[in-house]
């Protein structure tokens, strides 16, 4: 085994803080890395050492391999752990951090590749009997051989990039007569995004849950999962809201959505932690999606349910440690739901709504966990992702885990930038979300942007009627400014 004494972390904001936080908490130092864009920010203020690696575009600075890697080796870490985003599913900067004598704290490179390359990925854990929705087994870029499978497996279909993920290159195809359309528009979107414009089709399912599991691997060849998280709620295909575990699965449903995770692992000879999503239909048959060669934005509803730190269970397994525990040790306790706050405008189609977080105070109480990269004052970059935060709560039951997040939400305020806080107090009181009849199409379904306009409340009428008897009495003073909103409104969140 291999001691990790410094580890530079390849990242930035709320995932480089969680890093670092639990490196420290194992006496280890830590090493950050930033743009110029980000000279000011929370995780270069927390790192024991911080190295400037080039301009705000991150194509000049936090995905260029070769200044990480000068960076680790010119502070002496000797570590590298990527977060995710960026280099994380990069097998050649994997590879290169390898190459150069340091422990990437994640999977082999051919783990990462193999993962990455969406039909290998499905050659490999076919093997292992792993469910696939029905669709092609190698990549495909002609139209006329593309239409040809769809017609076999029958309508709708989807199109999908076979080098990337995000949403982009991905179409739905409804009937026959749109497919050639939607084939080129969707090879010409992979080709400008991945540099590959190979796509597969495959049955789209009509009525999606989204569950993922977490599963770790070891150098031993040991392999666990720590259960499911819910991930449905979504916009653009990107998540919004995750919860641990799912409100419909059944122990049995889980035990075979758990094993066939850990078959996914197994197929790729993987360690190190990893994600392995799989639609799940409105029959309860659940289908391989992809696997995540790296640590989720999510995680952290998972740590809530199992009490593991799953960073510092990074690190361990990188050093050469076993993995602590078997499966039939591992329980779950209670419920956790996450919020992604982002700087967005659910009202104009979750369009980034960047700017300067003039008021910025979170939530507080027991089982309220806030990560974040930011402070009131800061500014929201428009050069990266517009996550400002995550929220997550846990609670013993969904229920009791709804309400506190409904109440951190109401204490969360955020002015001078719209985020998406509202859309998430939306969701959570809606009645889909509450009797978990749901799929990854709540958004198209039940969401329309005038559902967060602002309501007049019983508390602020009588406020205002107060306000203006007083100010048509005679004697008053008409200069006297009105009192503020009632705290603890989530409409605080608007732009002032």
């Amino acid at each position: 085994m291999r001691k990790i004494k410094k580890i530079l972390i390849a990242n930035r904001g709320e995932i480089a803080l969680r890093v670092m936080r639990s490196a420290r908490e194992m006496g280890i130092k830590t090493v950050a890395v930033f743009s110029e864009a980000d000279r000011s920010a929370l995780h270069v203020r927390f790192a024991d050492e911080a190295v400037c690696i080039g301009p705000p575009p991150s194509s000049e600075s936090y995905l260029r391999i070769d200044k990480i890697i000068h960076a680790a080796k010119n502070t002496g870490a000797d570590a590298i752990h990527p977060g995710y985003g960026f280099l994380s599913e990069n097998e050649d900067f994997a590879q290169q951090v390898e190459d150069a004598g340091l422990i990437f704290i994640g999977p082999s490179a051919r783990s990462i590749e193999l993962m990455g390359r969406k039909l290998a990925a499905k050659a490999a854990v076919a093997k292992f009997n792993v469910p696939l929705v029905p669709g092609t087994s190698e990549p495909i870029t002609d139209v006329l051989s593309a239409k040809k499978v769809a017609t076999q497996i029958g309508y709708p279909v989807l199109i999908k990039a076979s080098a990337g993920g995000g949403g982009k290159g991905m179409r739905i195809v409804e009937h026959e007569g749109e497919f050639n359309e939607q084939m080129e528009r969707a090879v010409s979107e992979a080709t400008s995004a991945f540099g590959d414009g190979s796509v597969f089709i495959e049955k789209y399912v009509t009525q999606p849950r989204h569950i993922e599991f977490q599963i770790f691997g070891d150098t031993h060849g040991n392999v666990v999962h720590l259960f499911e998280r819910e991930c449905s709620i979504q916009r653009r295909h990107q998540k919004v809201i995750e919860e641990a575990p799912s409100s419909v699965l059944t122990p049995k449903l889980r035990n075979a959505m758990g094993e066939a995770a850990c078959n996914v692992a197994r197929a790729a000879n993987y360690y190190g932690a990893g994600t392995v999503e799989f639609i799940l239909d409105e029959k309860m048959n659940f289908y391989f999606l992809e696997m995540n060669t790296r640590l989720q934005v999510e995680h952290p509803v998972t740590e809530m349910i199992t009490g593991i730190d799953l960073v510092k269970l990074q690190i361990r397994v990188a050093e050469g440690e076993k993995i602590p525990f078997t499966q039939d040790q591992l329980t779950m306790r209670g419920h956790a739901i996450e919020i992604r706050v982002y700087a967005e405008d659910p009202a104009n189609n979750f369009l980034p709504d960047i700017g300067t977080l003039k008021t910025y105070k979170r939530p507080d109480g027991n089982g309220i966990r806030i990560d974040d990269g930011f402070e009131q004052g800061m500014s929201v970059p428009f050069y990266y992702d517009p996550m400002i935060a995550k929220m997550i709560c846990h609670a013993e039951t969904r229920e009791q885990a709804i309400a506190k997040t409904i109440r951190a939400i109401d204490e969360y305020e955020i002015t001078g930038i719209e985020t998406t806080l509202g859309f998430c107090r939306y969701v959570l009181e809606h009645d889909a979300f509450r009797t978990g009849d749901f799929d990854t199409k709540f958004v198209e379904k039940y969401f329309r942007p005038e559902v967060l306009k602002r309501k007049p409340e019983a508390e602020e009428e009588m406020l205002a009627a107060a306000l203006s008897s007083l100010l048509i009495a005679p004697g008053t003073n008409t200069h006297q400014k009105p009192a503020a909103d009632a705290p603890g409104k989530w409409k605080k969140n608007r732009t002032l």
